[in-house]
């Protein structure tokens, strides 16, 4: 099957590039991607979160830059919100103003171009199935048609593929994996729930573990509050990360720990999708094997039938931030 998420029926396909649009919080970065995967022309404009109208206007002002050297077929947008099943309303997004936002119409009276939305999440896996990690593991001999995606930024993503098609569900939400409740009467959750996976395997959980350490006075916190200015408030994931690659003792512990809820919950979604590859990315992913060993660890204690069904590798992902616009890109293709 061809990196699209459904193959034309319609004669021969149309080969020009497609735009990739990715929104989040506080950027929006574009590109022009052909169908191998690379990127030929990128922009970025900042997001004018709270203002509707503004967004799409940033999104159809980067487009039509693009456009000037470049003739494309369609348009990508990976939303980070809730998209709906027909690829188009993004009925709720955390960070931005969207409300049952109809993001497809709009876009495409404005640009004259076919257009599809899908959550920035969605996008991202797509991307690291087609062009990244999941196609690594095709060349390495072994062809992949199941992959699910993990992202460990802030908080925790997700997106899944299986038997080579992006899974949506029925009104378009599947793959909200960092809502899966994991400890009953746990931490609260931005979504309103209690003890979601997102609170102990997310870098806000990281952070506020650093903090917690650092405030109780220990010595161990030491290297950590040198780095943040000898501001407890102030330690951020990536002053962990580089405690941790000195040796600092408190900072590697901080990410096994992390690494553990990320193993263990995998174990869960491992036993209800079977995968063939975890794909780790996001930002804390950076940590590399300081994350992943521990991560690999807690999934190999957690698996269900484990020594009785074939290894599934935790991979990190390849594409980094380009992963939701590449992906996305690829999508409109279809």
């Amino acid at each position: 099957m061809s990196s699209s998420e459904t193959p034309s029926t319609t004669g021969a396909p149309d080969r020009r590039p497609t735009i990739g649009v990715d929104i989040g919080g506080t950027k929006i970065a574009a590109g022009v991607v052909d169908g191998s995967g690379r990127i030929l022309a990128r922009t970025r404009r900042s997001t004018p979160a709270t203002d509707v109208a503004a967004i799409e206007a940033a999104v159809v002002d980067a487009v039509t830059e693009l456009r000037r050297e470049h003739d494309v077929a369609a348009v990508g947008v990976a939303a980070a919100g809730f998209v709906d099943a027909g690829r188009s309303v993004v009925t709720f997004a955390p960070n931005l103003a969207w409300r049952d936002e109809p993001l497809r119409a709009d876009l495409e009276r404005h640009l004259g171009l076919p257009v599809v939305v899908e959550n920035d999440a969605n996008a991202a896996a797509w991307g690291e199935f087609a062009h990244g990690a999941g196609r690594a593991g095709d060349r390495a001999g072994g062809a992949v048609h199941d992959v699910v995606l993990l992202t460990i930024g802030t908080g925790l993503g997700g997106g899944i593929v299986i038997g080579d098609r992006l899974l949506r569900g029925a009104a378009g939400f599947a793959g909200e994996l960092g809502h899966v409740r994991v400890v009953p009467d746990g931490h609260r959750c931005g979504c309103g729930n209690r003890g979601c996976w997102e609170q102990y395997a997310s870098g806000r959980a990281l952070v506020r573990e650093a903090r917690e350490l650092a405030r109780q006075g220990t010595p161990l916190a030491a290297r950590l509050l040198e780095l943040a200015g000898g501001d407890a408030e102030a330690i951020q994931g990536p002053h962990v990360t580089q405690a941790a690659a000195e040796g600092d003792i408190a900072a590697v512990e901080l990410l096994a720990d992390l690494g553990r809820w990320i193993g263990e919950g995998a174990a869960s979604i491992v036993a209800a999708l079977d995968p063939a590859m975890i794909i780790i990315g996001g930002g804390v992913s950076e940590a590399g094997d300081l994350l992943l060993e521990p991560a690999r660890a807690g999934f190999a204690r957690q698996l269900t039938a484990r020594g009785h069904r074939p290894a599934i590798p935790f991979e990190p992902a390849q594409l980094g931030n380009d992963a939701g616009m590449i992906g996305v890109a690829d999508l409109a293709r279809a």
